[in-house]
This record gives structure tokens, C-alpha cells and sequence, in this order.
């Protein structure tokens, strides 16, 4: 994959001098977030970054090149509403036909773990989708979380999907959640779930059990790092999520245009709160992906993944 890859200077040089970075998907950027609103909140993710102690490398698909670290104007490239949704099983059919992409948390970990980035940052991961007993779906980034050893700092799995069937299923492949700061499995917009996952209270103390996981256990998949949105950010999105998925399904929207219709249509019937609240989150995140990628680096050099030969 070496010769489809492209790392900014500045990210190279960090992962050579084994500095800290943070792998941002850009999904978000070109499908999670409205235009006017998604690059800036790029840009404020990797200023958190930058304030919490790592280089931000924000991940996407340009031309069909693999891009670590993107541009302002390539942002602006991928965030125009004309840009490919990219997950994991679709990075070979981006670079064929050179399109311009942005990266789920999938894609986003099958580029970035490779080039010696461990961590990786987002709003939500995707989850199990309500009404799988009838659809079979299951989001790409579960099944690249159960077979890539990584460090994924999420505010839990997006709103619209079924939280308590996707913590089952980390539980049952296997994939340690842990909570930064919180003793429950965050629900997005909410900070609070009901379900029980383990507590770490600081960096330092996450980078001790990722050392062990990853070090002495060889831990083979990812670890879910659970960060609960900002107190003052959080917003009872419930009865619109409910309203979203009923509309969604009489209107048959399904498969990769679900996700983006669904949180586009809770924040029209928030009045943006639900908007205001997903950005919220999304920059406190990258604050805490920095803050933990650097305390992995205090108390390790050993790296996952391997650096690109020149």
C-alpha cells in the first residue's frame, strides 16, 4: 500500500522522531457534518489536537491517493457533498478510479495503523443498525475494531444505531471498551447509557492498560476508548432520533446514505441542538485522543504498525 500512500512532511518527521499523532477521519467532513460547518470542525479537531500534545493527521482519499494529513482545500474538496463515502472494503475500488473520498473509522484504520498511527478519533463509531433482525446490518468499523490492534477514542456508537446490541457485540468479539472518565458506555448525545464498561480516570492511566493489552497480552484487536460529550453539551436527542428512523424506513433510505440522513434529519428536529452538540464532542475527542497518544509515547517507543519506506 506504500506506493498509494502519501504523509504530509510534517507527520512524517513526528513518526520518525516518534512524536505522538492522532488519525482524524474525514467521513465526517464529507458526510457527517453540513457544509459551512464540516471543515471548520475539522480544523477545531486538529487545533485540539495540536493543544493536547499530538500532530493531528486527518485521513482521506484525494485522487485516489491515500492521504495522511490533509490541506484546508482538500477538506473543502472532500466536504462539497460530492465526495465518495469510504469505508474499509472500498479503498480499493476509490483508488481505481480516483476518486475523492472521505474515510470511515473502518478506512480511516486500515490507512493509518499501517503508517505507525495507533490512534484514531471520531464522533461515533458505526454500530449495529436498529432493525437488524430484518436488515443484517452491521457497520465496516466493528469488524475492522475485532481485527486491527488500534486505539479508538469515540463518544460511543452513533445515535442513530442500537447501543445496547453493539455493546453486546464488542463484548462478544472480544474488543475491551474502557470509560475515560466515566463508569457507563456514553450514548453520543448523551452521557449516560446504562451499560456498565470499565473506568480509566487520566492518559496516563489508559496508557498503562494499552501498554499491557497491546505489550505483554498482544492484544490483536482494537480498544475502545469511550469519552462522554461535555456536560453543557449534552442534549436529549431521543424522541427525534425515534422520529428519523420511522421516516427513514417509510421513505426506504438505506445503506451508506442512512447514517448521513439520519443525523441531518434528528438535527432539523433539534432546532441544530444535536448539531451543536455533535461538534461539541467531536473536538473534545481529538483533545483526548492527543492526550492519550501522548501518554502512550511516555510510557512506550514500542509502536503498532510499521513506518512507510521512502
Amino acid at each position: 500500500m506504500n506506493d498509494l500512500l502519501d504523509i504530509t512532511n510534517e507527520i512524517k518527521l513526528a513518526l520518525n522522531r516518534n512524536e505522538p499523532a492522532v488519525a482524524i477521519e474525514s467521513s465526517v467532513i464529507a458526510q457527517g457534518l453540513p457544509a459551512g460547518i464540516n471543515v471548520e470542525t475539522a480544523l477545531k479537531m486538529e487545533d485540539a489536537a495540536r493543544r493536547g500534545g499530538a500532530v493531528p493527521a486527518t485521513v482521506g482519499v484525494i485522487g485516489g491517493r491515500l492521504r495522511i494529513g490533509l490541506t484546508r482545500e482538500e477538506m473543502e474538496l472532500i466536504g462539497d457533498g460530492h465526495a465518495a463515502k469510504v469505508a474499509a472494503r472500498d479503498i480499493p475500488y476509490a483508488v481505481a478510479h480516483k476518486l475523492d473520498g472521505g474515510t470511515t473509522v473502518s478506512a480511516t484504520m486500515r490507512i493509518a495503523v499501517p503508517a505507525g498511527i495507533p490512534v484514531i478519533v471520531t464522533g461515533g463509531i458505526g454500530g449495529v443498525h436498529r432493525g437488524f433482525a430484518d436488515s443484517l446490518d452491521i457497520s465496516a468499523d466493528l469488524w475492522e475494531l475485532a481485527h486491527t490492534p488500534a486505539v479508538v477514542v469515540c463518544s460511543g456508537v452513533k445515535a442513530v444505531a442500537d447501543i445496547t446490541a453493539t455493546a453486546e457485540w464488542l463484548e462478544t468479539h472480544g474488543i475491551p471498551v474502557y470509560g475515560f472518565g466515566t463508569d457507563e458506555f456514553p450514548a453520543f448525545y448523551s452521557r449516560s447509557s446504562g451499560i456498565p464498561i470499565p473506568r480509566v480516570d487520566s492518559p496516563e492511566e489508559l496508557a498503562g492498560v494499552l501498554k499491557v493489552a497491546f505489550g505483554a497480552v498482544g492484544l490483536r484487536s482494537a480498544v475502545l476508548v469511550a469519552v462522554p460529550i461535555p456536560e453543557e453539551n449534552e442534549v436529549d436527542a431521543s424522541a427525534a432520533v425515534e422520529q428519523a428512523v420511522r421516516e427513514a424506513d417509510q421513505q426506504g433510505i438505506k445503506g451508506k446514505m442512512l447514517t448521513p440522513y439520519l443525523l441531518r434529519r434528528v438535527a432539523e428536529l433539534t432546532d441544530g441542538k444535536s448539531l451543536q452538540a455533535n461538534v461539541a464532542l467531536l473536538v473534545n475527542n481529538a483533545g483526548v485522543a492527543a492526550a492519550i497518544a501522548a501518554a502512550m509515547e511516555r510510557q512506550s517507543r514500542r509502536r503498532i504498525g510499521f513506518l512507510p519506506r521512502e
